[in-house]
């Protein structure tokens, strides 16, 4: 089981972190992905696939005043 943002999700074994990013229409210039408590460089995305027992925290930026 893979733990996406805190949620099981299914169907994600396999998929390259860029893939899943892209099936859930995150733009990576907006994001950082964490694998298993630590921060994914980006240049990593493309070959980094999604594991069985992975936990995945995606993080947005906000902006505010």
């Amino acid at each position: 089981m893979v733990k996406i943002n805190g949620k099981e999700a299914a169907d994600v074994c396999g998929m390259t972190v860029s893939q899943y990013l892209s099936a859930n229409n995150y733009n990576p210039k907006h994001i950082v992905v964490e694998l298993n408590e630590e921060i994914l460089p980006k240049t990593e995305y493309d070959s980094t696939a999604i594991a069985d027992g992975d936990v995945v925290e995606i993080l947005s930026f906000m902006g505010g005043g």
